[in-house]
């Protein structure tokens, strides 16, 4: 039995997983599954994450359902159902994780606690740059220097948010801010997020139904919010910023005036 479950939202962009499993191939706490959250990739990404799968140290469980648009939610429910630990991890495709990260999210785990950490938003020409042999000989994490550059003169943000601190004093004077939810950076014991009843499915559009319904839905049935801001660090590769749709807006103001914590369509759903 794993320690901890990573869970991988995943869809296609097979070269940007590939960083992400380089990233996880050199994490200092090892004990852990992979689960690839896959929502409908076309045949050549399945087949190449099954080749993929058979390479790994980790054992690695690949999810698959039907592509019909936009149902990250309805796998992630499936992801956390199949997972064989108590406690998981939820990261995106495009995020690769920091030497420390799930070393970080377990070690500070709590009971009725999500943990959340933040991201650096690489740019398109830094994203073109890393390889995977670049990252499991540490690029990311040891050139902080090159990122504060990019940041400065290129068009990567957030570079703050990749600094790792180990001293005990920092971590508490940059986490004194609360903060939300990242759907691509948070975890949580299995129990608790089963208790509300996982995702809500009837999102089915980005945003929204991955951090912050999921974030109000914790924090009513008593789970705290807990900030790793530099403590568990990804970098995220770039892709197009996503707009906020108008029904997921819409949704989750239904979702906040119910003030139910039990998602009614989410691992359980009515018959």
């Amino acid at each position: 039995m794993p320690k901890t479950s990573i869970i991988i939202s995943f869809y296609n962009k097979i070269d940007y997983l590939k960083l992400v499993l380089a990233g996880l191939q050199r994490q200092s706490f090892n004990d852990f599954e992979i689960i690839i959250a896959d929502d409908g990739s076309d045949q050549n990404s399945v087949k190449a994450v099954e080749n993929i799968s058979r390479k790994m140290n980790y054992q690695m469980i690949h999810l698959w359902q039907e592509d019909k648009k936009f149902r990250k939610n309805k796998i992630l429910n499936k992801a956390i159902v199949a997972s064989n630990s108590d406690y998981l991890i939820f990261i995106d495709g495009d995020c690769v994780p920091h030497k420390e990260f799930i070393r970080e999210h377990f070690v500070n785990r709590e009971d009725n606690v999500c943990l959340t950490g933040r991201r650096v938003n690489l740019s398109e020409r830094l994203t073109n740059i890393v390889s995977e042999e670049k990252i499991l000989n540490g690029y990311l994490d040891k050139n902080i220097s090159k990122l504060i550059f990019d940041g400065l003169f290129g068009k990567s943000v957030d570079i703050e948010k990749g600094f790792y601190f180990k001293s005990k004093l920092l971590r508490k004077i940059f986490n004194k801010k609360k903060r939300g939810i990242l759907g691509c950076n948070f975890s949580i014991y299995k129990k608790d997020i089963i208790a509300i009843n996982g995702f809500d499915e009837r999102y089915e559009a980005p945003s929204i139904g991955e951090d912050s319904d999921v974030q109000f839905r914790l924090e009513l049935n008593s789970i705290k919010i807990k900030s790793l801001n530099n403590i568990a660090v990804q970098y995220h590769l770039y892709h197009k910023i996503q707009p906020r749709p108008k029904e997921n807006l819409l949704l989750f103001e239904k979702v906040k005036l119910s003030e139910q914590y039990f998602a009614q369509f989410g691992i359980n759903k009515p018959e």
